[in-house]
């Protein structure tokens, strides 16, 4: 609402933030078919309800990863890709104002995302992410929105870590800049050219943490809130963690950073009051919160799901294809304590599906079940969730053993009595303040193909004893070795390769072998059709010592992150 006296006038501004929404359009998941907590459709009811009241001058923003995550945006993408992008048609449809481009967006590739940011009717930022051709921004840096005689500016980046985790093709003629330095170059040139009252920076960008180069940070939103002057507000995404807070640029001044989480289950909020006159425009108040919209009910929602019907009709129609069946019931969580059919399917396949004698994987679901029975594609979405092809790469056995040294350092303690955890915890404080694993659980590779054991009571680094090939053959630590990985652990996501098997990260390149043109899951839906049936069994190729302390161990950790098993209840 504007205020006004014969002196001022105050308008007010509401900016509501999404990010990292993953393809979670609609109010159901179409993996496990059931209703979920976040969908763009109850953003978009919530949205309209504030619209009411506010008009224009609320400015709906999204910070990136959107393209990838569902069957229902996969389908687009991919299967029915000749058609409208659904992620462009909803944003649309919901009236975004500004978006910015997100790593996940980027595992796409050209074909898709350039298509989606065409079709899109804002614009999507991306102030560092540099087109080598013609030396300039590949997206627009910055946009002007202007509401009520108030000028906003908001400025985009996008992590640049990117060309750890994805195929060079995906980002072809593309580089990404640190986040601060481009930051620094951009915002005098935002504040001197479009003088706004208002900017703000939209980053797909974590908090903290994450790969850090002499070069960039993959988490740099709040440094260059601390850093770079001139941002009134900070929205951010892509550690999937719910924030806000201020922090204090380098003039002193209070910047409000938050971030949504993600799948659209809170929306970040923030309210800014602008005093408007003769005299120039000053922003005089800041404030933000996080909304969980998980019960908000609205009318809107109803109608923007009956208007996008077809798309869900199509998406049902694919993902309950039948593609096998499965004799026994597979489950994410036995993979984290040791042997375990569910990712020992994903090893079958990438050494079926490639011919490589040695084959990493991890448990990309934290609490994911497939059940015995007729096995559909909405399964294998559990089994994995990303869309990564796969990579056949020369890796020697030192290299191999000291993968899985950094592996099992991420994700095992040191257990110095029997009564210590066998599994690395900390508190997830997000989810409130329970334990959880310490590091991402879809960087827990283990390795088929080879033997071997990896000893608990031993500290990081010295865990791993191979004992020999799977064939039964000598494993020799100078001898090379093919070895199929997914291309995000192959392009150095997870820094197993880099910190862990000490290869440069300049040199993975020289390592690849081959790639498939199929993503992963497509791979293994291929390998599920090729067998029909499928008695999945662990391979039992490794194994936790002492058992005498691990096995107790690992029921205990079991219970304390998973809750009893239904037959012990």
């Amino acid at each position: 609402m504007a205020n006004s006296t014969a002196e001022r006038q105050i308008v007010s501004l509401k900016i509501v933030h999404t990010s990292d929404v993953h393809g979670s359009f609609f109010m159901r998941d179409y993996v496990n078919n059931h209703a979920v907590r976040g969908s763009l459709s109850r953003v978009y009811a919530y949205v309209q309800s504030l619209r009411k009241a506010y008009g224009d001058r609320l400015l709906l923003m999204d910070g990136g990863d959107i393209l990838q995550g569902s069957p229902v945006v996969y389908y687009s993408n991919f299967v029915a890709s000749s058609g409208k992008n659904l992620a462009a048609e909803i944003m649309n449809y919901m009236a975004y104002d500004v978006g910015a481009m997100g790593n996940h967006d980027i595992e796409t590739g050209h074909a898709v995302y350039d298509r989606w940011t065409a079709a899109c009717r804002f614009p999507v930022l991306g102030a560092n992410v540099i087109d080598r051709a013609r030396g300039g921004c590949y997206l627009p840096p910055y946009c002007i929105l202007e509401r009520c005689g108030v000028k906003v500016a908001v400025m985009g980046m996008t992590t640049p870590a990117v060309p750890n985790w994805l195929p060079p093709a995906l980002w072809d003629g593309l580089e990404f800049e640190d986040m601060v330095s481009c930051a620094k170059r951009w915002v005098p040139l935002i504040r001197e050219k479009e003088q706004p009252d208002v900017l703000v920076g939209l980053f797909h960008s974590g908090k903290e943490g994450g790969i850090v180069t002499p070069d960039y940070a993959e988490n740099a939103a709040l440094d260059v809130a601390r850093e770079v002057a001139g941002f009134d507000v900070v929205c951010y995404g892509h550690d999937h963690m719910k924030n806000c807070e201020t922090v204090k640029g380098p003039d002193g001044k209070e910047v409000l950073c938050l971030a949504p989480s993600s799948m659209a289950v809170v929306v970040g909020e923030v309210d800014i009051d602008v005093e408007t006159g003769r005299e120039g425009n000053r922003v005089v108040s800041v404030k933000g919160k996080i909304t969980d919209l998980s019960y908000y009910k609205g009318e809107e929602s109803k109608y923007m799901q009956r208007y996008f019907s077809r798309y869900i009709r199509n998406t049902e129609y694919y993902v309950g294809q039948k593609i096998g069946r499965f004799v026994h019931t597979i489950e994410s969580q036995d993979a984290y304590f040791g042997p375990s059919a569910f990712v020992d399917i994903v090893h079958r396949a990438q050494l079926e599906t490639t011919g490589a004698q040695v084959s990493f994987a991890a448990p990309v679901s934290f609490a994911a079940s497939i059940k015995e029975g007729d096995v559909c594609v909405r399964d294998v979405f559990n089994l994995y969730r990303y869309d990564d092809v796969l990579y056949t790469m020369r890796l020697t056995g030192q290299e191999i053993k000291d993968m899985l040294e950094m592996s099992y350092g991420l994700w095992t303690a040191q257990m110095k009595t029997p009564d210590d955890h066998v599994m690395l915890l900390d508190y997830v404080l997000d989810e409130g303040r329970r334990l959880g694993f310490k590091h991402l659980a879809y960087n827990f590779d283990s390795a088929a193909g080879i033997c071997y054991t990896v000893d608990v009571t031993k500290p990081y680094g010295e865990k791993i004893r191979v004992t020999g090939m799977a064939d039964g053959s000598t494993f020799g630590f100078e001898t090379w070795y093919t070895v199929v990985v997914n291309s995000y652990r192959g392009n150095g996501g997870g820094e197993l390769f880099t910190k862990g098997a000490g290869i440069p990260h300049e040199k993975l390149n020289e390592r690849l072998l081959s790639s498939t043109d199929k993503d992963l899951r497509a791979c293994i839906i291929e390998y599920i059709k090729k067998k029909g049936e499928i008695d999945a069994r662990p391979l039992y190729q490794w194994r936790l010592v002492p058992e005498a302390w691990a096995v107790p161990a690992c029921e205990r950790d079991r219970q304390l992150l998973f809750g009893k098993r239904e037959k012990e209840e």
